[in-house]
């Protein structure tokens, strides 16, 4: 078994290098031929400045519905002295680095843990927290892509070139929507019936009161279509298939780009959107992703940075005084002693 474990540590952290280089060497064919420098700096340009601003208040929207998975997971367990102020900090900062560094639960379970065991937060309580949130994700993918697939079934044929013509049929994008919708309705009615709580290696999981699962079913579209928003906005008019159908092909780019482990999704989530937007000039569309990356990765990763700097400075000076406090008492009391 150690032998397993240790060979499972180096494997999935390989496994998102080899996706990273595949995909860069599949952009490279995608590309090759092209002056790519020219064409973006003046797909950049075509963007209009409303858009950008626009495309900035998506990215905002996005990390405040993030900030609100935090605290919907902290109603769930009952904790409520962390202030929002707090919850936003930690929230941001996990998401920023998880995002960027991959293998999002285990990376953001250890942010989380570093953060809100300052607060008195135990172990199994930081663990029941990355499992709501990340439950939230997902509740928000099946619930804004089943809308999106029935609404525009026609959208997984953009993955024409890219899976089976099978899979990109409309009637497939129907049943995926059905099913999709379907998932979210039993997880609904698990909290209307009143599952039992249930327990795992000692740790007690009770299902979500429908209070919770309400805040969830708002948080997770918001946050979702925050991000896809970024996209769209910057996209060219030219060949764009319109939000719904971006949205979807967001769900997908997202999901196999956080499925292969690379770290960032880089070059997964670029591959799969460029494939998924065959009508669109590639310029166009690389800009709009560039603009996404550094949005809502890169610039959130440096702010996220100086967070963690600030508060492990904060940390180590508090341990200092603490342990110069205790010193001073530990100095009085040997004088008492002496003095007696």
């Amino acid at each position: 078994m150690d032998f397993i474990k240790r060979n499972l540590d180096y494997f999935w952290p390989s496994l998102g290098f080899v996706a990273v280089l595949v995909s860069f060497w599949l952009l490279f064919r995608e590309f090759r031929g092209q002056s790519l420098g020219p064409g973006l700096i003046a797909a950049f340009a075509a963007i209009p400045p409303h858009r950008y601003f626009l495309a900035f208040g998506a990215t905002v929207v996005a990390y405040v519905a993030l900030a609100y998975y935090d605290w919907i997971a902290l109603l769930h367990l009952g904790v409520r002295h962390i202030s929002w102020r707090f919850i936003a900090a930690c929230s941001f900062t996990t998401y920023a680095l998880s995002h960027n560094i991959g293998a999002s639960v285990v990376s953001g379970a250890m942010v989380r843990y570093r953060g809100y065991a300052t607060k008195g937060l135990s172990a199994a309580q930081v663990a029941v927290l990355v499992a709501i949130c990340s439950l939230t994700f997902v509740l928000g993918e099946l619930l804004v892509g089943g809308f999106a697939l029935l609404a525009r079934p026609h959208a997984l044929s953009q993955l024409d070139d890219f899976v089976p013509a099978l899979l990109t049929h409309a009637s497939t994008g129907r049943i995926l929507g059905l099913g999709s919708l379907g998932a979210v309705a039993a997880y609904v009615g698990g909290a209307l019936f009143r599952l039992p709580t249930l327990s795992f290696f000692g740790v007690q999981i009770s299902y979500p009161r429908m209070g919770i699962i309400v805040r969830q079913l708002i948080a997770a579209p918001a946050e979702i279509l925050g991000a896809a928003g970024i996209i769209y906005f910057a996209l060219p008019e030219t060949g764009n298939p319109g939000f719904l159908v971006v949205v979807a092909v967001f769900i997908i780019s997202f999901s196999a780009a956080l499925a292969s482990n690379a770290p960032g999704g880089l070059g997964v989530f670029e591959l799969v959107f460029l494939k998924s937007m065959p009508g669109a000039p590639h310029d166009g569309v690389l800009a709009a992703l560039l603009l996404f990356r550094l949005l809502y990765l890169l610039i959130p990763l440096g702010i996220a940075i100086l967070i963690v700097l600030g508060f492990e400075r904060r940390q180590l000076a508090e341990a200092i005084e603490h342990h110069h406090h205790m010193a001073g008492e530990n100095g009085e009391a040997g004088t008492r002693g002496k003095l007696k």
